[in-house]
């Protein structure tokens, strides 16, 4: 059951400051703070004083927080898909959605860990479902293979991409510490007790990078290779 809030409630109305208030400035708002602050500056009290107004009136748009945070899920995926036509390559296209889904992420990344794991019942979501289960069933796939390829390909793109804006969302010294890791402490290991990461030692530097990439396309090429039988 939706949660949205009636259309006649959601007017365009002025705060006390002068700004018009509505649905879209009060996401883009909280956007900000979560970017400045992180999660918890999401509040009714706080966006009422970001924004100019009586926290109650943001109830005019909102029922509460979390059918905010729905709403800034949603624009998180609208903003990555802005522009996106799928083409006559399914797994190009598939591909590309992946990207902006983590480059929507990497924009966001405080707000990507509010966002991966809801279903947003809004828009953009549905847009988004809409294009990847059709590039499934334009690959060939009957419809219940379609939609449970699509979950594996999403669940996947999400995952990865919000693990990566967690990273992202740290102190600078936080992801130098991380990466260094690879580079110093794991370096120096006894062979003995870790023969397989000695084994590898000169590999594991590259640790340090995204594995997003190679993640989906590993998916993708056997989603490929499924179709072909």
């Amino acid at each position: 059951m939706t949660t949205r809030v009636p259309q006649e409630r959601r007017r365009r109305r002025p705060t006390r400051s002068g700004v018009l208030l509505s649905e879209d400035l009060i996401v883009q708002t909280a956007l900000r703070l979560i970017g400045e602050h992180g999660p918890e500056a999401l509040s009714v009290r706080r966006l009422g004083a970001a924004l100019g107004c009586d926290p109650t009136a943001l109830y005019r748009y909102f029922h509460g927080t979390d059918d905010l945070v729905l709403a800034i899920a949603d624009r998180i995926i609208g903003d990555a898909m802005a522009g996106f036509t799928p083409g006559d390559d399914w797994v190009a296209s598939l591909r590309e959605m992946a990207l902006r889904v983590r480059a929507g992420y990497l924009a966001h990344p405080r707000a990507a860990a509010m966002a991966a794991h809801r279903v947003t019942r809004r828009r953009n979501e549905i847009r988004a479902v809409e294009t990847g289960i059709g590039l499934l069933l334009t690959a060939g796939f009957p419809p219940a293979d379609a939609a449970r390829f699509y979950l594996a390909f999403i669940d996947t793109v999400l995952s990865h991409a919000a693990t990566e804006a967690a990273f992202h969302a740290l102190a600078p010294q936080q992801r130098e510490a991380d990466r260094r890791s690879w580079r110093d402490v794991y370096q120096d290991l006894d062979p003995t007790t870790y023969p397989s990461l000695t084994a590898v030692r000169r590999e594991l530097p590259a640790m340090a990078d995204s594995s997003f990439e190679p993640a989906v396309d590993l998916l993708l090429e056997a989603l490929a290779a499924r179709v072909r039988r």
